[in-house]
This record gives C-alpha cells, structure tokens and sequence, in this order.
C-alpha cells in the first residue's frame, strides 16, 4: 500500500472528476432513450455504465501491483489473442450501427478493436524498448507495422472506419516518436502515403464496389441542416448544432435537454457532448476540457520522468490515443470532419471504451509509481 503514495495525484483527481461526471450526464442524456426507444427503465444506461466502470477498477487495483515490465510480458500472447478475437468477430459478432464489432457475452456486448489499441501500444514500447540497438534496420523498425495492417485489416472488415483510424494513428504516432533511423522513416513515410493516393484514387474509380454506400456518405458533411442534408446524413450534427445553440453560456439545467427526446437518437454515445452545453452550458463544456488538459498534460510528464523508454512511449501513446479520441469526436459532433463513431472519453456511454481508459491510466499509473519509487 505504501507505493500507493507514489500516484500522480493531479491525474488520479481529473480522473474521477471526468468519471463522475460522465455517470452523471449518461443518465441525464440517456433516460429519456431507455424509457421511450428501449421500454426499459431510465436507469438501464447508468446502471451498466456504472457496472462497467466498477470492473475496471476492480481490474486496476489488481493491475497497479505489477511492474509494467509484466505488462510488456503480456502483450505479446495479448497481441496474438486480441487478433485471433478480432476475427471471430467478422464470423459471430454481433452487428449494430451498420458494422459487426460487437461480441455478446449475456447482457453485455464487447468490443474487442478497443482493447486492441491498447495492447498494441504496449506492445509497440516493449518490442521496440527490446530492440533499442536494432532500430537502423527495416527487419526490425518495421514489423510493428506489419502487424498494425492485419489488425487494421481486420477492423476494416466489419467495417469500422473510426476505430481503424484511431489504431493507425496511435501506431504512426509511435513509428514516428521512437528513435528509428531516420531514412527509414522517411522511406515509410513517403510508401505510406503513395499506397494512400493509389488506395484512394482505386475507391474512387471503382464507384461503390469497394466501400459501402453509408460510407461515402459520410463524407457528405458540410451544411448538414441544409434541406437536403437535414433529414439524411446531417440530422444529427443539425441536432446537436440546435442542442448547443439551446444551452448558451449557462444551460438551460441539467436533465433539461429538449433535444434528447429522440432527436439525437446517439445522445449517450457520440452526440453527448451537445447535450452537456444544452443542460450544462459552454462555461461547463470549457471546465471539462480543461479537465482533458490538465489530465493529458499530467500523463506526458510522467512519460518525461520515466525511467526507461519502454515507460516514456506507453505514457506518449496513451496520452495520444485519449487526445485522438477528444478531437475526432468533437470536430465530428461540430460539422468540421464526418462523423466515425468514435465516443468522447470518460464521458460517452460505452463499456469496452472504459474499461480500456482505466486500464491505460493504470499503466500510466504504475509508471508514475514506479518513476518515484525507484523501482
């Protein structure tokens, strides 16, 4: 109990505030839903998000007793599983929101592409912390890489585009901060991004053969209350445009949204932000993201502090995959990218997203640990 002590305190407390609050607006943004969509009791969202919460900290109060070289240890058979799963799941998930991400476990449903980011970032600092001496190699600096495309393959597949996404960027963001020879990366960067021209100049010659038509759609996204828009593909941007124009400066109260009576049918998951400037008002909106800042800058010095590399591009990755997150959901939620379905953290309603946030501010955690303790 003693290494307790050692926990970034200014982390552990925009933690739990984050937490707290997203308890608090699931049930105020998801009530309404349970009750008229679902015919179930308006409690049925918090209940389970609460639930999902619960075991992650049960798992976290396991986890933070182990050194994060275990953790390294483990992502390997990890790895190797989380691939084995994300290929059941093109043959037994369960499909919801026109993709098949989802495995029912009883009344639960789990995704398996959200535990997958984690594991590979894991992963990616122990593989790479290992062959420290070797990264002037394209055997070695590129493998990880090798990986990332069947597992991005994979998600690709039950087509879930927001999380591919996310995964590519998490693993480009750590090819590019580990200290790989430097025309190595140039090189992939430069092959990377010829295969993108050529992928996308296919896609568009060969109309909707090799995308789905929902897709494409998607990128339909500016002017979303136009006319034409309004009842198609913006309707919910359009919706969640009139939420935040409802709740000015202070909000109109919390549990007061007009707009989560069924107009934004996503109102727990990725529309939730809307609805915390409807009740709550942009001062409040401003207070949670400067919760974001100060957890992702905390989490960074922390990365800085590590005693060894394998430490440092854990916390690196993290902190990147929460910012990748916050940003995507909230340009998709304000019209300035498509929209992906990718949840706000800590906040959105969702249990494989955050069960997987307390397992990576675990990690985080332990390292903090580990950096004042000198363990």
């Amino acid at each position: 109990m003693k290494t307790l002590r050692h926990l970034d305190r200014w982390l552990l407390l925009s933690s739990v505030i984050l937490f707290v609050f997203g308890l608090v607006m699931v049930f105020s943004s998801s009530n309404v839903a349970a009750f008229m969509r679902y015919s179930a009791s308006p409690y049925r969202f918090v209940v389970k998000q609460a639930l999902f919460l619960l075991a992650g900290i049960i798992f976290a109060c396991i986890a933070i007793r182990f050194s994060t070289k275990f953790y390294g240890f483990i992502s390997w058979p990890g790895l190797l599983i989380i691939t084995i799963i994300l290929a059941a799941v093109l043959l037994y998930g369960k499909l919801s929101h026109g993709a098949v991400s989802w495995i029912e476990i009883g009344p639960f449903t789990f995704q398996p592409s959200e535990f997958a980011k984690i594991i590979m970032i894991v992963w990616m600092a122990s593989f790479y912390d290992i062959n420290r001496h070797k990264l002037n190699t394209y055997k070695v600096s590129l493998f990880p890489l090798l990986l990332c495309s069947i597992i991005v393959g994979l998600i690709l597949l039950q087509p879930d585009m927001g999380t591919a996404i996310i995964f590519v960027g998490i693993v480009a963001f750590i090819f590019l901060l580990v200290p790989i020879d430097t025309k190595i990366k140039v090189k992939t960067c430069l092959i990377v991004l010829l295969f993108a021209v050529l992928g996308i100049i296919v896609i568009v010659l060969s109309g909707n053969n090799l995308v789905f038509q929902h897709q494409i759609n998607r990128f339909n996204f500016h002017n979303p209350c136009s006319e034409e828009n309004f009842y198609d593909q913006g309707n919910q941007v359009c919706n969640g445009y009139i939420a935040m124009n409802n709740g000015g400066l202070f909000g109109k109260g919390l549990g007061n949204s007009t707009q989560k009576y069924l107009y934004l049918p996503d109102s727990h998951t990725d529309f939730i932000f809307p609805i915390i400037v409807e009740e709550l008002g942009l001062l409040t909106a401003y207070f949670i993201l400067l919760l974001y800042l100060i957890l992702l800058f905390r989490i960074v010095i922390i990365g800085r502090k590590s005693n060894n590399n394998r430490n440092a591009i854990m916390c690196y990755g993290i902190a990147f995959y929460i910012f990748l997150h916050i940003v995507i959901n909230l340009m998709g939620v304000m019209g300035m990218m498509p929209m992906t379905g990718v949840p706000l953290p800590f906040i959105s309603y969702g249990g494989s997203f955050t069960i997987c946030l307390v397992v990576a501010l675990t990690i985080v955690q332990r390292i903090s640990i580990e950096n004042n303790s000198k363990i």
